[in-house]
C-alpha cells in the first residue's frame, strides 16, 4: 500500500508544492541534496541528447559513435542511483503505511524514529555490500590500482565509477537517515513536553 494523505481539495496545490522540497527533519544535508538534484536532471537530459546524436550519425551520416549507448547508460544510471537519495529527502518513496496510518502524534513520531534507524542501518550494511564490489572495481589481483572497465570498443571506466557512486551515495543515505532519526527524536521528546 503506497501512502495517500487525506488532504482538502482547495490544500491540492500547496501540498503538491511541499512535495518537491525536502522535509524539514532533513535538515541542511537535505537541503544541500535537494539543491545539488538539478545537476543529475540535467544528466538525463544529456543522456537523451547523446542517444539522439547517436541515432543521427548511425542512419543519416552512417557513422556510429563507439561512446554514446556507454555515456547515456552511465548517465542514466548515476541519476537513478541520485535518485533514491533525493527520495529519502523529500520523503517521497513508497512505503508501506498498514501500522504508520493507525499511529498518531508522539507514537507516529516514535515510529519513524525507529523507521529511520532501521533504514540507517540497512544502508549502512548496503554500503558495506557496495564497498566490497567498489574494491574489486578498483584493484588488481595483484593490488594495483585500475578502474574496471566495460570492455567495449570504448572501454569506458564507467563500471567502476557506477560503483564508486553508488557506494558514495549509500553512505550519504545513511547519513540522511541518521539526521531524520535525530530530528525525529528531537520532535518527539518537545511533543512529549508541551504535551500536545
Amino acid at each position: 500500500m503506497a501512502q495517500r494523505e487525506n488532504i482538502a481539495p482547495e490544500a491540492i496545490p500547496a501540498a503538491m508544492a511541499e512535495r518537491g522540497r525536502p522535509l524539514p527533519q532533513a535538515g541542511r544535508l537535505g537541503r544541500i541534496i535537494d539543491r545539488i538534484s538539478t545537476i543529475f536532471a540535467a544528466g538525463m537530459l544529456l543522456a537523451m541528447a547523446t542517444l539522439v546524436l547517436e541515432v543521427v550519425m548511425r542512419y543519416f551520416f552512417n557513422a556510429p559513435t563507439t561512446w554514446a549507448h556507454e555515456t547515456s547508460m552511465f548517465l542514466s544510471a548515476i541519476t537513478f542511483i541520485f535518485g533514491g537519495l533525493l527520495c529519502v529527502c523529500r520523503n517521497s518513496h513508497i512505503r508501506v503505511v498498514l501500522i504508520y496510518d493507525l499511529v498518531k502524534g508522539r507514537a507516529r513520531q516514535m515510529l519513524d524514529v525507529v523507521i529511520s534507524l532501521v533504514c540507517a542501518f540497512s544502508t549502512g550494511f548496503f554500503a558495506w555490500a557496495a564497498w566490497r564490489m567498489v574494491k574489486k572495481a578498483i584493484y588488481r589481483p595483484s593490488g594495483d590500482l585500475y578502474l574496471e572497465t566495460s570492455g567495449s570498443a570504448w572501454n569506458s571506466p564507467a563500471p567502476a565509477l557506477v560503483k564508486i557512486f553508488l557506494f558514495c551515495v549509500l553512505i550519504v543515505m545513511c547519513c540522511q537517515f541518521l539526521v531524520l532519526a535525530f530530528n525525529y527524536l528531537r520532535a518527539a521528546r518537545a511533543h512529549r513536553k508541551t504535551g500536545n
